[in-house]
């Protein structure tokens, strides 16, 4: 905690702590090493910082989409290539055996942007991103056929154009049945629902699942996908396909690598080594039991039913016909001559009676099988040395079957927005929302109050956590903004206030503001909620940081008519702090323009580290930082580049090097040195 008292215009107490860290600094710096070669060597106050650095974690990225098809709705997220190892888990092998294994994820869905619809053969929208993103994945939805894209960001901007894309999807539908088309759904152990074309091979993401699996069906009457979690009390997961919503059913006795719906009864058929068993889908009741003889392998495999009914059974021997006995037992037929090459995991049928299987391993293969000969080959994967790499396990697929004819969708509303695609789905006036960072990540604004002397660059004077929420209506226009905050840290002994300024809007575009928290007296309003004598739009949040520490607030701003997210600006826009209740005295992060009623030359007696009143020092440090990640802010008195190993060396780089300088990745920070709010 600092012990500062600062009142404008006595200035005393204030200058005299500010020299003593003047001092102290300036002894710090004769004692290190005049020619170090290791940036994080470096004291901070010692460290070239290139001239105009404004110590951005983040880029504004402009996403253009082109689309004939009006009405498609795009989801949008952020995209890493890397892979994140996961816990550890346990779980039974497909031979019956205790076994372990770690997960390894993609963070793709978490990663959520925005989503808007094709509105006159385009979307344009702006979104902030951190720096070190040089991908974005764009996910496709028209009448529930989806499609997907890996696009690169190139100087800002993002571009996708589905028409341009219209001869990538390779082979035609044509040998398909009429009407239908075919996607395999999949699922794995890593808790990952995703999507493969069978006629290109391509990958796209549907869903995150509430457990890992190693099974998935699907009633395709009522567009219902069940899965059984991998781990006890195994439950039976069931998915709405139309609304993208998860909910448990009912917990089952025991977990396995085969399952199936069969459309016959509506039931869910479940096997396990040499049992089989039917499961209610409405309550998870297991209703039949059967045992399977004539198996040479118990082990792995799958179930699926064709189109006449008929079940077929795959384990690590191969592929199998079965048909109940009059005993009541189950009698396989192997169809497959030999034992496979390879260990099958998943089997499903398409819509032209292909037989589909995938294998096991970390990057799956698909392979065609015929029903008839047991014939066989690779279809999709490394194995099939087409250049087609899924990158991720395969344990279970099915097969979701999507009719051309057209579909009567619900749309409460009226808005044009089907409800299943409508974040909003009773209000006519709203539809999606686009999230700065995004849908599940917070962002951090940190700052030291001490301008213009030198604080301790520990960054937790003020620091608090925002999530904006841009809502928009069916032409992708902005209505709504929503900034979501929590002060984490107040360092500081100065009570401060924290507001915004939407640099391209004028007070008079705002209708309403509401979540305000104002308790010392000082913030004079419009009846709009914008502040007074402002030649822009500003919003101020609170007026006191000591009331607001660990109480989360939503701050919502509406606006008298739509506005486009360019004339809107990227999130957090143009953040301050109002230092000590004093109205001219704000601080915002470099290089960034006060408002109308902020001072960024006050005059004072001492040492301003800020005579150009740009935000920076004279050296180029700053006193606010942006942070696109939930950043844990260093202990007090402990300078941020002590806490992270990796900031000095961004910092000198001009952000070019070590743009993740903040993440929790092995070797970044030092924990003991870190506040876990």
């Amino acid at each position: 905690m600092k012990t500062v008292t600062y009142i404008l215009p006595i200035l005393v107490l204030f200058l005299t702590q500010a020299c003593v860290k003047d001092t102290l600094e300036v002894e710090e710096a004769a004692e290190t090493d005049n020619n170090p070669t290791d940036p994080s060597e470096i004291s901070l106050t010692d460290l070239v910082i290139p001239a105009g650095f404004d110590f951005s974690t983040q880029q504004n990225i402009t996403v253009n989409i082109v689309d004939p098809q009006e009405g498609a709705v795009y989801d949008v997220y952020a995209f890493n290539e890397e892979l994140e190892e996961g816990e550890t888990f346990n779980f039974v092998n497909d031979e019956g055996n205790p076994d372990s294994g770690v997960e390894f994820q993609s963070d793709v869905l978490n990663n959520f942007i925005f989503r808007s619809m094709v509105v006159s053969g385009r979307i344009t929208q702006m979104i902030t991103l951190p720096s070190y993103y040089e991908k974005i994945y764009v996910r496709r939805k028209y009448q529930s056929k989806y499609s997907a894209e890996v696009v690169e960001i190139i100087n800002g901007e993002a571009v996708y154009n589905f028409a341009s894309l219209a001869g990538k999807w390779g082979k035609s539908r044509e040998t398909a049945k009429a009407g239908v088309d075919d996607y395999l759904f999949c699922v794995n152990g890593s808790a990952e629902l995703f999507q493969i074309d069978p006629l290109t091979g391509i990958y796209t993401a549907i869903s995150d699942m509430p457990m890992g699996s190693y099974t998935c069906a699907i009633d395709q009457t009522n567009l219902l996908l069940y899965s059984i979690g991998r781990n006890s009390p195994y439950p039976l997961m069931k998915y709405d396909i139309v609304n993208d919503t998860w909910e448990t059913v009912g917990d089952l006795p025991r977990g396995g690598p085969r399952l199936d719906y069969n459309s016959y009864d509506g039931l869910l058929y479940f096997s396990t080594r040499d049992k089989l068993y039917s499961i209610d889908p409405l309550n998870a009741n297991v209703i039949s039991t059967w045992d399977i003889e004539g198996l040479d392998s118990v082990n792995g495999g799958d179930l699926a039913f064709s189109e006449d009914g008929t079940l077929y059974l795959c384990t690590f021997s191969g592929l199998y016909v079965l048909e109940i006995d009059e005993e009541g037992v189950y009698q396989s037929d192997r169809i497959s001559a030999d034992n496979l090459p390879f260990s099958p995991t998943s089997m499903t049928f398409d819509s032209n009676n292909e037989l589909w299987l995938a294998n096991n391993g970390s990057s799956s293969d698909l392979i065609v099988m015929d029903t008839e000969t047991g014939g066989w080959e690779y279809r999709y994967g490394v194995s099939a040395n087409n250049g087609t790499d899924l990158g991720r396990t395969i344990n279970d697929l099915t097969t979701f079957r999507v009719f051309t004819e057209d579909q009567e969708e619900v749309d409460t509303d009226g808005d044009g927005i089907s409800d299943a695609d409508d974040s909003f789905p009773d209000d006519a006036d709203k539809a999606f929302e686009t999230f700065t960072p995004s849908k599940y990540g917070w962002g951090t604004i940190a700052f030291e109050d001490l301008w213009p002397s030198l604080g301790d660059y520990d960054f937790n004077d003020i620091a608090l956590n925002y999530k904006v929420v841009a809502i928009q209506n069916s032409s992708n226009e902005v209505v709504q903004v929503d900034f979501n905050i929590n002060v984490k840290a107040n360092g500081a002994s100065l009570v401060n206030g924290f507001g915004i300024e939407l640099e391209n809007l004028v007070p008079s575009q705002v209708l309403e503001v509401t979540g305000t928290v104002y308790t010392q007296n000082y913030i004079v309003n419009n009846p709009n909620g914008t502040e007074a004598d402002q030649e822009n739009a500003v919003v101020i949040f609170y007026d006191n940081s000591f009331s607001m520490l660990n109480n989360p607030i939503t701050v919502s701003i509406k606006f008298t008519t739509p506005i486009t997210t360019e004339a809107l600006g990227t999130a957090p826009f143009n953040p301050f702090i109002i230092i000590n209740e004093t109205r001219e005295r704000e601080l915002h992060l470099p290089y960034a323009h006060t408002t109308s009623l902020g001072n960024p030359t006050l005059a004072i007696d001492g040492i301003n580290k800020d005579p150009v009143g740009n935000y920076v020092t004279e050296t180029g440090l700053p006193w606010g930082i942006n942070i696109v990640h939930d950043f844990k802010v260093p202990r007090e008195k402990i300078p941020v580049n002590q806490a992270y190993n990796f900031f000095s060396i961004w910092a000198t780089s001009g952000g070019i090097s070590n743009q993740d300088w903040y993440k929790d990745s092995s070797g970044y920070r030092n924990e003991s040195k870190l506040q876990f709010q």
